[in-house]
């Protein structure tokens, strides 16, 4: 998530009363979960195994519950409480408001044609030749490309599915990432498409869903890739250019599948795949020998 203006850390720090160690000077240019930061974002860290990770990752302002040494060229803002700091300035800087826009043509193309009881947000960015079908939900700063078929009743930008785990409870993180369609997507009827986190979820240019797909948050799907029925992909993942995945396909999160990959129906993937293979199964294999496997068991169960 960028910020529309930079902030100063001492500004950060008098507003949540945090102490200031490192550079003094730093402006923050956005803020990101960890597994997406860029240098001038802000991000935290509130468990011990994981403050190396973070203090060399490549943020440039770090929440943390500690005093550290600070890295060269880092700034390290010290609080209680890391996650209620980050999230309270994701809330303060994004807009998260359900609010409908009357006049929602002002970032829409005057050739896309957007039937009568779609939703659409605020910020929301619609190019050339796009068809938007009834029912639609379009969520606040996504942005659609040019020659874009969304079909009714998908969901576009919807809160991700994302808590912190806390005591007894789960926190939830405030949604400052959105949803970016590139060019020539087609997307199917009762699909759902989750914002990220803190960056973008991303559909690649011509990419086609079928029916009731789930994409959730942060996921990165390349271009000209095929996705089935009933495919669900968690978040952060990555699917590269020209993948197929055929009906009812689970994808784990944190999984990378490569280039020209193909992923036969109902198979699960919970691992990274290699591209221009075919995969079957629950773990997903490659096909050829998933099916030698199978057959292996034939002749068992003869003898």
């Amino acid at each position: 998530m960028d910020f529309k203006e930079k902030i100063s850390v001492q500004k950060i720090a008098e507003l949540y009363s945090c102490l200031l160690l490192g550079n003094q000077e730093m402006m923050a240019t956005g803020i990101n979960e960890i597994h997406r930061v860029r240098k001038g974002d802000i991000t935290f860290v509130d468990v011990e195994k994981y403050y190396d990770k973070a203090l060399t990752s490549k943020a440039t302002i770090i929440i943390i519950d500690k005093e550290v040494p600070v890295p060269e060229g880092k700034t390290l803002l010290v609080t209680d409480k890391p996650f209620s700091v980050y999230d309270d300035i994701v809330k303060k800087y994004r807009d998260t408001s359900s609010a409908i826009i009357t006049d929602y043509r002002t970032n829409i193309h005057p050739s896309t044609i957007i039937e009568t009881g779609a939703i659409i947000g605020k910020n929301v960015t619609i190019g050339k030749n796009c068809y938007i079908q009834s029912h639609v939900y379009i969520a606040n700063n996504t942005i659609i490309g040019n020659h874009v078929t969304i079909q009714a009743n998908c969901s576009v930008g919807t809160q991700a599915f994302y808590f912190k785990k806390e005591a007894d409870t789960y926190l939830k993180w405030t949604t400052g990432g959105r949803v970016v369609i590139e060019d020539h997507v087609d997307i199917g009827a009762g699909c759902t498409i989750n914002n990220g986190v803190s960056s973008n979820t991303i559909i690649g240019h011509g990419t086609k869903m079928d029916c009731q797909v789930h994409i959730g948050h942060g996921v990165i799907i390349g271009k000209n890739c095929l996705l089935a029925a009933q495919v669900g992909i968690a978040g952060k993942s990555v699917i590269e250019d020209n993948v197929v995945l055929y009906g009812q396909v689970g994808v784990a999160q944190n999984v990378r599948i490569g280039k020209g990959a193909v992923v036969l129906a109902k198979s699960g993937v919970s691992k990274n795949l290699h591209g221009s293979k075919v995969y079957f199964g629950y773990p997903a294999a490659e096909a050829k020998d998933k099916y030698r496997e199978l057959a292996t068991l034939r002749r068992l169960a003869r003898k």
